[in-house]
């Protein structure tokens, strides 16, 4: 893309140069739009100025600029398609083209003009990282690596390219070589924090603790203090029973609200190993509230309902149960209440469940049928 957008600079100083050179107030004004960035109204000058039939290549190479440049993206794919089919192996042609229609969202078309545009030029980087782009979108991750690959190997010192190529080798578990990448790239600039959460991320796939919490304390001077950088610094610290450490970079995330399951968890077995075991019962609880959803009653409940569905009340019975160890609700005590009185014929447990579902006191609006019947079959099951 960056390869595109200085084709697109120089096009409109050459265009802008040439149209200068003329001092007509035709020419004039068509300057004046190119230079305030007034794309449309000097596409649609230029299509008053020249009319169809056009052969001239240099106005249609202005009106395909223009109509690019002001988002006018099918007028611009047809301007540039008639120069493409005058001279097919014009780079700045199949870079617009390419980028048209990757823009249009045609990112078979797209790819097709990035090849051709190799078949030009084969050491281009940034056709390479485009073509990886276009794969990623489509889910060819394999050949989304192969290309950032290629980009890397012709531009090993492009930061972008670097990272997600190390991204995608540390999702295969090629730690080492992802390092490799990100540490090249590195070299030529030391302080990219892009790069510097790739090596950190690198270092702790790697359990490299020590270089992990020297690469995430550089980012956390930076002002990074996102849950990924803490998580490494923290989980390094625990990994070198530095637990005040642990601790310390996991408090960090009180401050930005972004406390997890994680966080928790090593906070918890932190103080366990300093043995102040109420702080550790303290933060374990909350990072098993944490690792259950608010919904997980709501599920259980949804089960032990289908098995009620298929006549199996002994199974319904065990999901309920345990819906109502994540989530107390009344329906759910009703439910199993039913279950004891009419499948199981448990009268005892039927009364028990009746009750708890009336102490929980369901809206009587909403549930008044199910209330009514409870205090009958209390009644009736007492008898």
């Amino acid at each position: 893309m960056k390869a595109l957008l200085s084709l697109i600079v120089l096009l409109t100083i050459s265009v802008t140069a040439t149209l200068g050179q003329n001092t007509s107030k035709k020419d004039s004004l068509l300057v004046e739009y190119y230079q305030t960035q007034r794309f449309a109204d000097a596409a649609d000058y230029l299509k008053k100025l020249y009319p169809e039939p056009l052969t001239d290549s240099k106005i249609i190479s202005q009106l395909a600029y223009s109509s690019n440049m002001a988002g006018r993206l099918a007028d611009a794919e047809g301007y540039y398609k008639r120069l493409y089919n005058a001279d097919s192996t014009n780079l700045s042609i199949l870079f617009n083209m390419a980028g048209i229609n990757f823009r249009r969202g045609n990112n078979q078309k797209a790819l097709t003009y990035y090849k051709k545009i190799l078949g030009v030029d084969s050491t281009n980087a940034a056709v390479y990282k485009q073509m990886a782009l276009i794969s990623t979108q489509t889910a060819d991750i394999a050949g989304a690596i192969t290309y950032l690959i290629k980009a890397n190997r012709l531009n090993p010192e492009d930061a972008n390219t670097a990272f997600d190529l190390a991204t995608y080798l540390i999702s295969l578990k090629s730690y080492e070589q992802a390092d490799k990448i990100i540490t090249r790239a590195l070299q030529a600039d030391t302080a990219n924090l892009l790069l510097l959460k790739g090596k950190a991320q690198a270092l702790y796939m790697q359990k490299k603790y020590a270089e992990t919490i020297t690469v995430c304390d550089k980012l956390m001077s930076n002002f990074d203090h996102s849950s990924q950088v803490i998580t490494y610094k923290g989980v390094s610290h625990f990994a070198l029973k530095d637990y005040n450490n642990c601790i310390n970079t996991f408090k960090i995330q009180d401050s930005v609200g972004t406390q997890n399951e994680t966080s928790y968890y090593y906070m918890g077995m932190a103080y366990k190993a300093l043995k102040d075991h109420n702080k550790a019962i303290f933060y374990l609880q909350k990072a098993i509230k944490e690792g259950i959803s608010d919904n997980t009653g709501t599920y259980y409940a949804e089960i032990g309902n289908c098995y009620d569905q298929l006549h199996q009340p002994k199974m319904a019975l065990k999901a309920y149960q345990r819906g109502i160890t994540f989530n107390e609700t009344p329906m759910a005590y009703y439910a199993i209440g039913a279950i004891y009185d009419t499948d199981l014929r448990d009268t005892v447990n039927a009364i028990r469940y009746y009750r708890k579902y009336l102490q929980m006191k369901p809206p009587f609006d909403k549930q008044k049928s199910f209330i009514d019947f409870s205090k009958q079959r209390i009644e009736s099951l007492h008898r």
